[in-house]
């Protein structure tokens, strides 16, 4: 599926996501990251392409809200691409991702970002 993300917030905001692969099944854990995406208010991104129901996403806006979850790691402040998250790194930004699951993983899927 192709997993489309929407900001419908008031501002623009920074996005990443997180997805399982198989290239960091040895130093990651099975779980990698791309971001960050920049998303102005009613633009949209396709940050990623998988078959698997199970991703995560963090993202953070210009006014200070955040759409976060339980699954921290840290990431590299400038952008990035499939960084497997249990590599060691001494500097970067710490969030939590939030869990995003589909069960038609086999169609596109749109998420909407907004505070309510």
């Amino acid at each position: 599926m192709w997993l489309q993300y929407i900001n419908r917030h008031s501002t623009g905001l920074w996005l990443m996501v997180g997805y399982p692969t198989s290239v960091c099944d040895s130093e990651g854990g099975g779980w990698g990251s791309r971001g960050w995406y920049r998303l102005e208010p009613g633009s949209t991104v396709i940050p990623l392409m998988t078959f698997n129901p199970a991703t995560t996403f963090y993202a953070e806006a210009d006014d200070g809200g955040t759409w976060s979850g339980p699954y921290v790691v840290t990431v590299p402040l400038e952008p990035f691409d499939d960084y497997c998250w249990k590599v060691a790194s001494s500097t970067g930004q710490r969030v939590g991702m939030q869990l995003l699951t589909s069960s038609y993983s086999m169609f596109n899927y749109i998420r909407p970002i907004e505070l309510g």
